[in-house]
Order: structure tokens, then sequence, then C-alpha cells
């Protein structure tokens, strides 16, 4: 590695993958409108967009990482990631306050108003604000469903986020001591939790949509549980995917006790995600 200039902040050459990005992005957009009016092939669109996508994401990480390894970052860039990084975790925390607060006003008042005063009662006889719910008015058999326990894989899969959230520290504090094994077997088992909370994931919606008539159509119980346990779990993918790359990386001989943020960015979103799970366990499944 050569040395860091300390003196200057390292500004790259000009880059064209932004501009592949947003031709990406359009792409996208016209295949999901497409899809959603049923114009023929829409989702084929759509996929181009998705791989367009994945390709300029592939090529600007590699010349981030490629600049990395040769040493042009110095303590400025170091730093700036950092913040960053910091503010787009605080963007995610603000992204699920805003669906935890949407199922705390469902939940604790709207619901309950919703049965309470005789307009109401005239307008949804018999209809109780009691949780879950698929909300007033809603009693055909279709939204007949079974709310989701919290003991079985929930409980599993708070078990497996848990021990992932270990077994990064661990890695974590063996590069710090520049063991390689240690490294590579901690990220490995890391990423070996995830991929089986996914499994278990969509093994669980599965079985919601197939035993239990829970849906994104049962009310507004199955729109909250789907959308902030959906959510979630492609952040564990997404989550997943980058300490891949991170463990792929780490076997390739890169990073150094003193020289290793990509990794260290990548152990804050997991611990991130670890804290969100953490809270929908309680709050969505344990108080129904």
């Amino acid at each position: 590695m050569s040395a860091v200039n300390t003196d200057r902040y390292y500004l790259p050459e000009p880059s064209y993958w932004p501009i592949i990005g947003s031709i990406a992005l359009m792409v996208m957009c016209i295949g999901g409108v497409m899809m959603m009016r049923e114009i023929e092939y829409g989702g084929w669109v759509l996929a181009a967009g998705l791989g367009i996508m994945f390709f300029m994401m592939f090529g600007w990480f590699g010349d981030v990482i490629r600049d990395s390894e040769a040493g042009k970052f110095n303590k400025q860039v170091d730093t700036s990631y950092r913040w960053s990084m910091s503010w787009f975790i605080f963007s995610e925390v603000m992204f699920f306050a805003a669906f935890f607060g949407a199922l705390f006003y469902t939940r604790v008042l709207s619901v309950p108003w919703l049965a309470e005063g005789e307009t109401m009662n005239l307008l949804w006889q018999g209809f109780k604000g009691d949780w879950p719910t698929a909300g007033p008015g809603l009693t055909q058999d279709g939204y007949q469903f079974t709310p989701m326990g919290a003991w079985g894989i929930p409980a599993i899969n708070t078990l497996l986020l848990l021990s992932s959230g270990v077994t990064i520290t661990w890695a974590h504090w063996a590069l710090k001591k520049n063991n390689r094994g240690q490294l590579i077997l901690g990220l490995f088992a890391t990423v070996a939790l995830g991929v089986v909370f996914l499994g278990l994931q969509v093994y669980e919606y599965y079985h919601a949509y197939t035993e239990l008539g829970l849906t994104l159509g049962s009310g507004v119980y199955g729109a909250t549980f789907f959308m902030l346990t959906g959510f979630h779990g492609f952040h564990v993918l997404v989550g997943t995917t980058m300490l891949i790359v991170m463990l792929f990386r780490s076997i390739a001989g890169h990073f150094t006790p003193d020289h290793h943020f990509a990794f260290e960015a990548v152990s804050w979103y997991w611990h991130f995600v670890d804290v969100v799970w953490v809270l929908l366990f309680i709050v969505v499944y344990w108080m129904i």
C-alpha cells in the first residue's frame, strides 16, 4: 500500500457511474409503470433496470475499493465516510420510526376511536376496537386470519440475529488484533446466520399466507405486519450482501488493524438491523 497523502483531501477522477445509475433508475421507473398499467414486457424492463443498477453498484464500489487499497484515502476522507454512514443510519432510524409510529397510532389511537360513540356503532355495528384486527367493515371470510405468534420462528430468528451481533463483534476484534483466521471465521458465521434468518422468514411468510390467512390484504394488521417485517427482511438481505463482500475482501487480504472503515460501516449497519428486529419482536410479535 502506498503512502497516504495527509495534506489534501482526495478527489477522485470524474466518473461515469452516476450517469449509469440515473439510467438504471429511469429504466426501473418505466418498467414499474408498465407493470402497474399491465403493459406487455413491463417486468422485463424493470429487470433490465435492476440489472443496470447492480452493474453500476459493482463497478462504482469496485473503484472505491481500489482507491482505498491504493492508499489514496487519508484521515479527512475517513472522517467524511464515518459522518456519511452515521447520517445514512440515522435516515434508516427515521424510516423505521415512521412505520413504528403508524403502528402505534393505529393500534393505540385510531382502532379504539373507531369502536367508540353512537355514530361509530351506526357505521360499523358490532365492531370492537381490539388488536389485532382487520379493521371496521372487513368481516368477509377473506379477512379472517390468525395473528403471528412470537414463539417459534420469530423467537428463533431473534436468537439468530442476536448471535450474529456477537459473531460480527468477534470478527471485528480479530481484525483489530490482525487475526485473519478468526476474522474470516467470524464473518462466515455472521453471513450464515443472516442467510438462515432470511430462509426462516420466507418460510414464515409462506406459513402466514397458506395456513394462517394472514396476507397484505388482511386489513390494517396484515398491512402493518408485512410492511415492518418485510422492510426489515430487505435490510437483512442488504446487510448479508455487504457482509459477503466483506468476507471476500478479508479472504483477499484487504483491511488492516488501522485501516478498515468499510468493515466498521457494515458492522454498524448490522447492529442497527439487530436492534430494529428486537423492537419488532417485542412490538409486533410479542405484544399482540
